[in-house]
């Protein structure tokens, strides 16, 4: 179901759009050999925060072959090495309206400078051509051949997507690739996140160990938690995060016990719990994004 466009909406996302900008570009700033993503995913999440927004998911730090969908954990020791590539994922929101937006930095060295830019043009070109009604398969088909130009690999089963109120994937996908199965044509009022993925791996990634990221899931039936403390927390949880991403971070710091609890949520089936996904030839991955708006003309860039 599409909703009104209307100023306070539009004003809304340009707000998110503008904040979560800010909050990349200084979450790029502090990544360097030797710090750590936990403080950097605390420090952006901060910022964010700080500018009286949401956070509309944890912030995600994929590191080379992981192309999306890690977050640390409240004890993470990684750090940054030299020659690394970082993918930088976030995303605010004002009273539910998302800006999602993601950029590439490659750790003090330039080895894959033609990598990150491929996907930095192949969005260009996206948003570029993107407008009300656009055949998405056109879509997919430049931001492929745009990889491609570079001798690279687009990711074929990671897309885009569309978002609503509180909703980060609203039903329709923005392919990477030419998808003859993709449905729908955006609309004037769509709001729409648009990030090719690049790769000189399998360009295509699996699934690999859980990222720390959760999600409550849609539908929930008390009987099936025989725990009174683990209802008591599932139903702050969901009352806290509700249809959004939360971080298992997050919750270690407001419960004793938190790991248990997320683990006996996800048995129950009434949370997800997100797996990295990885190149599956562990191929190095590059990504940038923007979320746009459909309007009469095209779109516009708010992040």
């Amino acid at each position: 179901m599409r909703f009104e466009m209307n100023d306070k909406v539009y004003e809304n996302y340009i707000l998110a759009g503008k904040i979560a900008a800010e909050a990349r570009g200084y979450g790029a700033g502090l990544i360097k050999p030797g710090v750590s993503f936990l403080e950097v995913a605390n420090n952006v999440e901060s910022k964010i925060m700080e500018s009286e927004a949401g956070l509309a998911f944890p912030v995600n730090i994929s590191v080379n072959e992981i192309a999306a969908h890690y977050s640390p954990r409240h004890n993470d020791k990684l750090v940054f090495k030299k020659g690394d590539v970082v993918k930088l994922d976030l995303g605010a929101h004002i009273d539910g309206y998302i800006a999602d937006t993601a950029i590439t930095v490659e750790v003090e060295t330039n080895k894959y400078d033609d990598m990150v830019k491929a996907s930095s043009d192949a969005l260009d070109v996206a948003i570029g051509i993107m407008k009300a009604n656009v055949d998405l398969i056109e879509i997919g088909k430049a931001v492929q051949e745009t990889i491609n130009s570079y001798g690279f690999k687009p990711i074929n089963n990671l897309t885009g997507h569309s978002m609503q109120r509180y909703v980060i994937h609203a039903g329709m996908s923005v392919p990477n690739v030419p998808e003859a199965t993709q449905k729908g044509k955006p609309q004037v009022g769509d709001v729409l996140a648009i990030e090719p993925f690049a790769t000189n791996g399998a360009g295509h990634v699996s699934s690999g160990n859980g990222s720390n990221i959760y999600i409550c899931k849609d539908t929930f039936n008390p009987r099936l938690i025989r725990d009174r403390n683990t209802s008591i927390i599932f139903r702050k949880i969901k009352g806290q995060f509700k249809t959004l991403p939360f971080a298992q971070r997050w919750v270690e710091k407001q419960y004793s016990n938190g790991d248990i609890t997320l683990r006996k949520l996800v048995f129950l089936g009434l949370i997800k719990h997100y797996p990295q996904l990885i190149d599956a030839k562990k191929g190095i991955v590059t990504q940038k994004e923007h979320t746009v708006i459909i309007n009469e003309e095209g779109c516009e860039i708010i992040t």
